[in-house]
């Protein structure tokens, strides 16, 4: 039987974390007064001791990414830290639950990487409808203000975005920050050595600030023995979909999917069957009902061709309809696409549009092929991930459940009502030109 593993939540369900009074009797900044006593470097080499790994869904080496930041005397610029809080991935919603479950160990995090960057200047990028989520790191940063101590000269400014999907791509992320549009820069430069204002920047998501102050405290080393090797440490998933238990479990890394699903989230719900795993979030590839006993790390969900991505795993019962699936992930895209680049611009459009086609049964064989020809003219040309994601995962849903689309080219969906997707449309205007219709049958 599959258990919890706290690390970042650790102490949130005996405890009101939120207070600081709470969170230091448990021993909240001691980890950070270790860190200062520390030489920037050592601090450093503690998170590349850890092999911490990104918790935003790129998965690289947090270590790895300060160590590139320019010492001040490389470069008189400003350093920055800014934290990437703008959870927008459909199935994900664990940074929520951080932020407002355990503010201060988020705070620690950012002041420790702070210092471990030497920067003064944190920027907190927040989703701008995580109000709840908002309130609690407001409130938590107004009682640590009042102790010097704890800032150390740091400021830490939180923003609230627009709610712009696109502005979860760091360099995007930058330009909103910058009070530009949200859209994806050309790199190099890196962010690293010309982020925020042309400054060398570190971005970080929500998880991952919130484990550095645990892995400060136990050693690097030791928070390397948890979970398996080259994804070492916990991992807070996000459970959602048609199972009985959803919501927030963290875990060692190396618990199987099937874990996942059916110890921790208690099955399918209405004693359905399970057809479908999307295990990272809306841009991961499928897996099927015949693929779950893969170890939720990197390496092994790499190696079946999908990704943890950001933690997101949405189980699909049997009712419901692939194609439906599809339009649902292909509108969204289409709608949070920045436009900046044709590809993905053009092509979420054409991805969408031939998907309704399919579920009406007005759609051709020929057609069914152009899905697949347009994802990959999408996929490895465009500017960022938000394009090439969708195109995989929509074509994921092809490649695997492809007699499923031939069943709608005659007489539209199989499923009709019964699927729980009947009728859910993402945020698109319904009646936007469909360039297929000028398609010769």
């Amino acid at each position: 039987m599959a258990e919890p593993r706290l690390v970042v939540l650790q102490g949130a369900d005996e405890r009101d974390l939120t207070k600081l009074s709470e969170y230091r009797a448990i021993g909240g900044y001691d980890a950070l007064a270790k860190a200062r006593a520390l030489a920037p470097q050592a601090v450093i080499d503690e998170l590349l001791a850890s092999n911490l790994r990104g918790r935003g869904g790129a998965f690289f080496a947090t270590g790895r990414k300060w160590s590139f930041i320019p010492k001040p005397d490389q470069n008189p610029n400003p350093h920055y830290l800014v934290v990437n809080a703008d959870e927008s991935e459909p199935g994900s919603f664990k940074d929520n639950e951080i932020l407002s479950r355990v503010p201060h160990r988020f705070i620690e995090g950012c002041l420790i990487t702070a210092h471990a960057v030497e920067s003064k200047h944190v920027f907190v990028y927040i989703r701008g409808e995580y109000l709840g989520p908002f309130e609690a790191v407001r409130d938590a940063l107004e009682e640590i203000r009042d102790d010097e101590r704890l800032l150390g000269g740091v400021t830490i400014v939180v923003h609230r975005g627009a709610g712009a999907y696109i502005c979860g791509e760091e360099t995007a992320l930058l330009e909103s920050l910058e009070g530009k549009r949200g859209q994806p820069r050309s790199k190099p430069p890196f962010p690293a050595i010309s982020g925020l204002y042309a400054s060398p920047t570190v971005v970080n998501n929500v998880e991952t600030l919130a484990t550095v102050p645990p892995i400060v405290a136990m050693g690097g080393a030791a928070y390397a023995k948890l979970g398996v090797e080259n994804s070492t440490g916990t991992r807070v998933v996000s459970l959602s979909g048609n199972l009985v238990r959803g919501g927030n479990y963290e875990v060692a890394h190396g618990i199987t999917l099937r874990e996942l699903i059916y110890d921790l989230g208690g099955g399918i719900a209405e004693g359905r069957e399970l057809k479908a795993v999307i295990p990272g979030g809306s841009s991961t590839v499928i897996l099927t009902a015949e693929e779950i006993d893969v170890p939720y790390d990197y390496d092994a969900l790499a190696e079946v061709g999908t990704a943890m991505g950001s933690a997101g795993v949405i189980a699909i019962d049997d009712r419901c309809c692939m194609v439906q699936l599809g339009i649902r992930v292909s509108e969204f895209y289409e709608h949070e696409s920045c436009g900046k680049c044709t590809p993905c611009r053009e092509g979420t459009r054409w991805m969408t549009a031939i998907l309704r086609k399919l579920e009406a049964g007005e759609a051709s064989d020929s057609e069914l092929d152009l899905l697949l020809d347009v994802c990959d003219r999408i996929n490895g040309k465009c500017l960022c991930p938000l394009g090439e994601t969708a195109a995989m995962a929509v074509a994921s849903y092809v490649l695997k459940f492809r007699d499923e689309f031939l069943a709608h080219l005659d007489g539209g969906c199989p499923f009709g009502s019964q699927s729980p997707l009947d009728g859910v449309v993402a945020p698109v205007n319904q009646h936007t030109h469909s360039p297929v219709a000028e398609v010769p049958a």
